[in-house]
């Protein structure tokens, strides 16, 4: 079994025959994810050695210290966090072989199409229709929202009503979608921030070979599921130093402007300072529990903490500073492919943060998951999940 002092020796053999002073930053990642360093903890062949996920801090570690190259993982999180662990439980070998390289190194940005106008926090109730032609290939029309990178992706993870007769988390199928097909149209959602990193998507006829289905016809809810839990760990477990993030932010404006302080300030800033690294040591332990499998619906408590955290953050970063935390420098459309949190003003980082609690899934139904799933409490009654979705009003 691959322990940690074989890591640190497969790491330097790596660094000694692809020194990054002297090679490409596409090709020592790819060298990278050829030794099975991308991500220690997937099979041997797709970047990985098959061994524990807690040992990838060792690689990261050496790597980090040699100045080796990252693979952006802000620019690429959603195919890093849940297009390849989707892809790596339910795709087909060929699947795994073509689609998980591309993505690690950076090669090809992924985003989601999942969200419609009529299906954000109900998202079984979606209504965009895959029909199987003669040939085996599906026919896509329909309508996503709220599609972060999609104007920059080239792949989607997208579910598909393929069986309207059946109830609305059965019929559903997941496919992988081309984003340079004809039929797909990106059009760019304008946030209060003036920035546009967020898209509306509509798929009009778009062909997608069966070879493109991952799981089983039917069975998308549940592979969806998959996507869903590794989501709300990529977003609410983020790898964040101690005071980083906003509460860095915060406390670096209270260092630097004394005059600004009062006692009940302080007070809340420390309130918000040790909550802030709760969270931080809690991902940190959540991350430790991903070592023995897939995610679950602790990741939602994370996620939802924060949402609140950023917000509330934010908001004192902007009380703190009066009349200066208003001021905001463009209003100009810009399209993004990062939203950049620390390197903006703090009137940014409090319009921004209000995205945090519907983005990833709202607090309201990540409130219910931790209620049922965590928490053990009886669920909500539902009169509709045995009813045939094309019979649900709408």
């Amino acid at each position: 079994m691959t322990d940690a002092a074989e890591l640190r020796e497969r790491t330097r053999e790596l660094l000694a025959a692809h020194p990054p002073a002297t090679i490409g930053r596409r090709d020592f990642l790819e060298a990278r994810f050829d030794a099975g360093l991308a991500w220690v903890h997937y099979p041997e062949g797709l970047g990985g050695l098959g061994a524990p996920r807690s040992l990838q801090a060792v690689v990261d570690a050496e790597l980090e210290a040699a100045g080796a190259p990252d693979n952006d993982p802000r620019r690429i999180g959603i195919g890093l966090g849940m297009a390849a662990p989707t892809i790596l439980r339910f795709g087909t070998d060929e699947q795994k072989r073509r689609y998980l390289r591309p993505l690690w190194v950076g090669e090809e940005v992924w985003c989601q199409l999942f969200s419609e106008p009529g299906a954000g926090s109900d998202l079984a109730a979606l209504g965009t229709r895959a029909v199987r032609d003669d040939g085996g290939d599906w026919v896509v029309n329909g309508q996503k929202v709220w599609t972060s990178s999609a104007h920059v992706a080239r792949w989607a993870i997208l579910i598909a009503r393929t069986d309207p007769d059946m109830p609305k988390h059965q019929g559903i199928t997941y496919f992988i979608c081309d984003m340079t097909d004809p039929g797909v149209e990106v059009r760019p959602l304008r946030q209060v921030t003036g920035e546009a990193e967020f898209n509306e998507v509509f798929l009009t006829g778009v062909r997608i070979p069966d070879s493109r289905r991952l799981g089983e016809i039917g069975d998308g809810w549940r592979v969806a599921q998959t996507t869903l839990m590794n989501e709300r760990v990529s977003i609410g477990g983020m790898r964040i130093p101690r005071e980083g993030g906003m509460i860095g932010a915060l406390a670096r404006t209270w260092r630097e402007r004394p005059e600004l302080r009062t006692h009940d300030l302080h007070q809340r800033l420390l309130t918000l300072w040790v909550e802030a690294e709760v969270a931080r040591l809690t991902g940190e332990r959540l991350r430790q529990q991903l070592s023995a499998g897939q995610p679950g619906p602790e990741g939602s408590g994370m996620k939802l903490a924060f949402a609140r955290l950023n917000q509330e953050i934010s908001g004192m970063e902007v009380e703190l500073l009066g009349e200066e935390g208003l001021v905001y420098d463009d209003w100009t459309m810009r399209r993004p492919e990062l939203v950049d949190f620390t390197g903006r003003e703090a009137g940014y980082r409090y319009l921004r943060s209000k995205g945090n609690s519907i983005e990833g899934g709202t607090s309201e139904v990540l409130l219910n998951i931790v209620a049922e799933r965590v928490l053990g409490l009886p669920a909500e009654p539902r009169t509709d999940k045995d009813v045939a979705w094309k019979d649900l009003s709408r």
